[in-house]
């Protein structure tokens, strides 16, 4: 099943362009095509296909880290957010036997091997989740390659994870969670993380330390969307194709709330619900304008060697007839 939703109009935090409209498509194989409308016949079920160029296409795996240390602790008590014992919290076991399920489903779906690149938000938990579901086999010594994390990372008990074999990684500040208040939100200094993580790139963050953070203020929800919706215009500026987001709960479900108003009431339930944790969800992200436009990899022009090649259908007359 596939849904298609308008995206309204706003700025890339990182050029001026403007991207008109965006469409996100959940992929949903072996079910015909469903195109979302407002109007009571189609949403009774009455059915049309769509169809659009493969090169205004983008296809984004959404991925929400595994359980935190700062899960566990505020589904027991909220207030444990405030606290500092969970800043910038890492994976509990649990979440690193979620990472490690994740990991064999994307392999087994063959997935990893389609993704051009892999996007993490700069903080520890999900960092860990991307590497340890998207990265390469375990380390080696004598591999030149720079490992994607190196062993025992934060004391995690975990193995290196090499980087060859892998999509490159790249952190980016505009996919964190709520920024402000809770403590787990907060990010580690850039200087800090690359030794532990040495083949991520983190080229795109400007500020070493976490200027974005303010202990006494947090993000409102909307101020959420809008970034999530300035994240998913800049994702059209960069020419990969298939990328994978480990992201936040509160970020993903904000930002995919913006889509959907315009389908059955279950596909906007389905797409716009909050995240489990290590839960990976599929969608088209469709350009209908042509900011984002690319010349496409697999068009063919034809007329190779050239010849005559009037098409029968569009003769208004006998003299204009050309067999074909």
């Amino acid at each position: 099943m596939q849904f298609i939703t308008t995206f309204p109009s706003c700025s890339s935090p990182f050029l001026n362009h403007h991207i008109s409209s965006v469409w996100f498509r959940s992929i949903r194989p072996r079910l015909s095509s469903i195109r979302c409308s407002s109007s009571s016949s189609e949403m009774e079920g009455s059915t049309s296909t769509g169809m659009y160029p493969l090169q205004r296409c983008k296809t984004l795996h959404f991925v929400r880290h595994a359980q935190g240390i700062h899960n566990v602790a505020g589904d027991k008590d909220y207030s444990a957010y405030m606290s500092y014992d969970y800043f910038d919290a890492h994976l509990t076991d649990l979440g690193w036997s979620q990472v490690d399920n994740l990991r064999k489903h994307v392999q087994k779906t063959g997935l990893v091997k389609k993704l051009d690149l892999v996007i993490t938000s700069p903080l520890l938990r999900t960092m860990q989740t991307a590497v340890g579901v998207f990265g390469g086999e375990g380390y080696t010594d004598g591999i030149s390659a720079p490992p994607l994390m190196v062993e025992n990372a934060f004391n995690s008990g975990r193995p290196a994870v090499s980087s060859l074999g892998s999509p490159p990684f790249l952190a980016v500040e505009s996919c964190r969670e709520h920024l402000g208040e809770h403590p787990c939100d907060k990010r580690r200094s850039i200087t800090e993380y690359r030794p532990t993580f040495p083949a991520i790139d983190f080229s795109l963050i400007e500020n070493d330390e976490d200027v974005l953070w303010k202990p006494d203020v947090r993000e409102k929800n909307e101020e959420v969307t809008a970034r999530g919706a300035k994240f998913i215009n800049w994702l059209w500026t960069r020419e990969e194709k298939e990328i994978a987001i480990v992201s936040h709960s509160g970020f993903l479900y904000h930002t995919l709330s913006n889509f959907g108003q315009d389908c059955h009431p279950s596909i906007q339930e389905d797409m716009c619900k909050h995240f489990a944790n290590c839960e990976l969800r599929s969608v088209v992200l469709v350009d209908r304008s042509m900011i984002g436009a690319a010349a496409s990899s697999t068009n063919y022009p034809g007329k190779v060697p050239s010849g005559l090649d009037k098409p029968s259908d569009q003769s208004e007359s006998q003299s204009d007839k050309i067999s074909v």
